[in-house]
C-alpha cells in the first residue's frame, strides 16, 4: 500500500509512515489532527463514529466520508471513496470521536448524502492513481498556456486530477470576476475530462505552494492554519511594530497572520493604560505619547519635534492628566531612569574545572618542544657571536681611521722622525697581505695609496708610507 502523498511503499504499511499514520517522506503530515482519543476505548454500548475524514493531494484538500462496509479502518490507510462520476482515492487522516468536532467546526451535516467509502485501495486503484497524478504538470503547463492565448486576468495555481482521471479541478486566483465559459469548453476538449473551475484567495494559494516564512519554519497556511482571519495594520500598531508594508507582508503578498497571535494578549495588557493620555501638559510645554511599552508599564513621551523621549510610568502620566483637567501644569515630568540590567547567571550545580585537568602526556611533549627551541635559539646566538666579531672590529677600525685622520698623519710623522735610525739599522717590515684586503671603504682614498705606493721605495721605514711631503725634503 502507497502512501497518500508521495505515493511510496509496498503492501501492508507504508515505508515512510510513523505509527501514527503520518508520511516522512511527503506532504502527509500537512494540516493533520492529532488524535488524542485514538487509544481510550469505548464502552460496550456505544458504536464507533461510522464518518471518517480523508485528505487527498498531500493534504490540501480533506472531505468526510461514511464508512458503509463496517471495516475497521486505521488512520494513514488509502481508501478508495467515491468521486464525480468515478472514484477517487485518498488517506484516511482522523477517525473516531473527533471528526465530530472537525465536522462540526467545518459545518457539514451528518445527513445520508455524505459519501460513501467503497474500499481498501488496491495496488492496481494506486498505480492507476500515480499514472494520472502525474499528468498534472504537463496539464497546468498547457492550461496556463490557453487561458494566455484567450487574454483572461487569472493566474492558475494548481490542477488536481481525480484518481480515476474523468475529473479535473483547476485552482485558480484573479482580483476581478472571470468569464470562464469559452476556457472550459477549451479545456474539456483538450483534456477530454469534466472541468471544474474553482477560484481561491493568496494565501490559500500560499498554502498550495509551500514555502518558509521569515521566522524560519515553514508557512503556517501549508502545515496547520485553515481558517484565514483579516489581518489590518491596527494589530501591527498595537504590538508597536513599525508599519512597513515589506516586513508586514507575507509570501502572499497579504498581511502575515501571524500579528494576529499575540494580539488578545497585547490587547489585554493595555487595558491598563489610560486612553485618554495622547498629550500632557507641563511648564515646558506640550508632551505627545510615542509609544506604550506593555513589559516594563512605562508610556514615553516627547516635546514637539524634539527626539528626546521620557519614559514615565502609569501612575504618573494618570498623576498629570489630573492636574491637566484642574488646569495646573506641573514643573517636571519625573521620567524614570531605565537601567539595562544584564541577565543573572545561572547557577547550574557544576564547577568551572578548565585549567586544572591536565594530561602528562601532553605536558611532556610541550616542555620537550621548548626545550628544543631553546637550544637552537642559543646555537643561533652563538654563531652570530663568532662570525660577525672580525667584521664589526674591521669596522671599527675603519671608522677610527676616518675619522681621526689628520692627527694620525701627524702622530705617524713625528713617530718617522724619532724611530729613522733604529729603522736603518733593522730589516725592512713587510706589511701582512690582510690589512690590504680588509681595509674598509672609511680608509684612505684610491689616490692616497697610489702616492704611499710610489714613495715606499725611497724611505727605509715601513712606518714611512703615510709621512708628509714637507718632512722628507728636510731629511735629504
Amino acid at each position: 500500500m502507497a502512501c497518500a502523498g508521495c505515493g511510496t511503499g509496498a503492501e501492508g504499511k507504508p515505508s515512510g509512515c510513523k505509527s501514527n499514520g503520518g508520511c516522512s517522506s511527503g506532504g502527509c503530515n500537512r494540516l493533520n489532527v492529532f488524535d488524542w482519543l485514538a487509544n481510550i476505548p469505548l464502552s460496550d454500548s456505544l458504536a464507533p463514529f461510522d464518518i471518517i475524514e480523508v485528505s487527498f493531494n498531500n493534504g490540501s484538500r480533506k472531505d468526510f466520508f461514511r464508512n458503509t462496509t463496517k471495516q475497521l479502518l486505521d488512520k494513514g490507510e488509502m481508501v478508495t471513496v467515491e468521486g464525480v462520476s468515478g472514484f477517487d482515492i485518498g488517506q484516511i487522516s482522523l477517525t473516531g470521536e473527533l471528526v465530530k468536532l472537525q465536522m462540526k467546526k467545518r459545518r457539514v451535516e451528518d445527513t445520508p448524502e455524505v459519501k460513501k467509502v467503497l474500499r481498501r485501495a488496491t495496488n492496481e486503484d494506486i498505480a492507476r492513481m500515480q499514472d494520472n497524478k502525474a499528468r498534472e504538470k504537463d496539464a497546468l503547463i498547457k492550461a496556463r498556456a490557453i487561458a494566455r492565448s484567450i487574454g483572461l486576468e487569472m493566474k492558475l495555481a494548481e490542477v488536481e486530477i481525480q484518481a480515476d482521471g474523468r475529473k479535473a479541478t483547476f485552482f485558480y486566483t484573479a482580483d476581478d470576476r472571470v468569464d470562464f465559459r469559452e476556457l472550459i469548453k477549451l479545456y474539456a476538449g483538450e483534456f477530454r475530462v469534466k472541468v471544474e473551475m474553482r477560484q481561491i484567495g493568496a494565501r490559500q494559494e500560499a498554502g498550495k505552494v509551500g514555502g518558509i516564512g521569515s521566522c524560519g519554519r515553514e508557512l503556517c497556511c501549508s502545515t496547520w492554519l485553515t481558517d484565514f482571519k483579516s489581518v489590518n495594520t491596527t494589530a501591527a500598531r498595537y504590538q508597536n511594530l513599525s508599519i512597513n508594508q515589506a516586513k508586514l507582508s507575507g509570501q502572499c503578498g497579504r498581511l502575515k497572520c501571524c500579528l494576529n497571535y499575540e494580539l488578545d494578549t497585547y490587547l489585554d495588557a493595555l487595558r491598563e493604560f489610560p486612553e485618554d493620555a495622547d498629550s500632557i501638559e507641563t511648564v515646558n510645554g506640550v508632551a505627545t505619547l510615542q509609544k506604550r511599552d506593555i513589559f516594563k508599564n512605562l508610556m514615553w513621551y516627547a516635546y514637539g519635534d524634539s527626539s528626546k523621549q521620557y519614559p514615565l510610568t502609569i501612575a504618573r502620566v494618570k498623576e498629570i492628566r489630573h492636574l491637566n483637567k484642574q488646569n495646573i501644569r506641573p514643573d517636571d515630568l519625573k521620567a524614570v531612569e531605565v537601567v539595562a540590567a544584564k541577565p543573572k547567571e545561572a547557577d547550574l550545580g557544576f564547577a568551572d574545572v578548565v585549567g586544572q585537568i591536565s594530561l602528562r602526556s601532553l605536558e611532556k611533549t610541550a616542555q620537550k618542544r621548548k626545550h628544543k627551541d631553546k637550544e637552537k635559539q642559543k646555537h643561533k646566538q652563538q654563531k652570530d657571536q663568532k662570525d660577525p666579531q672580525p667584521q664589526q672590529a674591521a669596522g671599527k677600525k675603519g671608522e677610527s681611521k676616518q675619522d681621526n685622520r689628520p692627527q694620525q698623519k701627524q702622530q705617524e710623522g713625528r713617530q718617522q722622525q724619532q724611530q729613522k735610525p733604529k729603522q736603518e739599522q733593522r730589516p725592512q717590515q713587510q706589511h701582512p697581505p690582510k690589512q690590504k684586503h680588509e681595509q674598509k671603504p672609511g680608509g684612505p682614498k684610491p689616490q692616497q695609496q697610489d702616492r704611499n705606493q710610489q714613495n715606499a721605495p725611497k724611505q727605509q721605514g715601513g712606518g714611512g708610507q703615510n709621512k708628509p711631503p714637507k718632512p722628507r725634503e728636510k731629511q735629504k
